[in-house]
């Protein structure tokens, strides 16, 4: 019996499996580029989250937001999407639908990203704890800032594994013939 749950993943496998501008992520150097794509776009987001945090409202800061934000997004989704093809899914698609080969690389870059990620939240932590310490007991993290935070450390939680696989993510081998 095909349910709707598995013709949604089937589908998922298939989309994964075909080329989509495949000349964008045939060599190792431009996957690398795909991948410092998607961290530039993380970057923005993070500056987003500095621009909040220190932003006054009435200054523009509003506008920078915003624009911070949609420069991510323009160049997150198609980079992200161009690194899931290119990876075939590896950090997309459910394990039973990976070869060993596939797994093991999944579970390297999802142990390379945690540790990444962890760094990321003792740096955020120790920032907080400074700024509060040296701005009394009336400081507290702005609401818009703590927005972006959240949002920000979401997707760069979610996406780095994938970075990390098309980072690592060797050229397959030359024609011998």
């Amino acid at each position: 019996m095909n349910t709707w749950k598995e013709g949604w993943r089937q589908t998922r496998v298939e989309a994964m499996q075909r080329d989509y501008l495949p000349g964008w992520y045939a060599t190792r150097g431009r996957r690398r580029l795909i991948a410092s794509a998607v961290v530039v776009s993380l970057a923005l987001l993070w500056a987003d989250v500095a621009v909040s945090w220190n932003g006054v409202p009435g200054d523009g800061a509003d506008l920078t937001d915003f624009t911070l934000l949609a420069l991510s997004m323009v160049i997150y989704f198609p980079a992200v999407s161009l690194l899931n093809v290119a990876t075939r899914g590896v950090v997309e698609l459910a394990e039973r639908d990976l070869d060993e080969r596939q797994v093991g690389e999944r579970l390297r870059a999802v142990a390379i990203a945690h540790r990444v990620t962890l760094g990321i939240l003792v740096a955020v932590f120790v920032t907080a704890i400074v700024l509060g310490m040296s701005q009394g007991r009336d400081y507290s993290v702005p609401g818009d800032a703590f927005l972006a935070l959240i949002l920000a450390l979401g997707l760069t939680h979610f996406v780095l594994p994938l970075v990390v696989s098309g980072w690592r993510l060797a050229d397959p081998p030359g024609d011998d013939a």
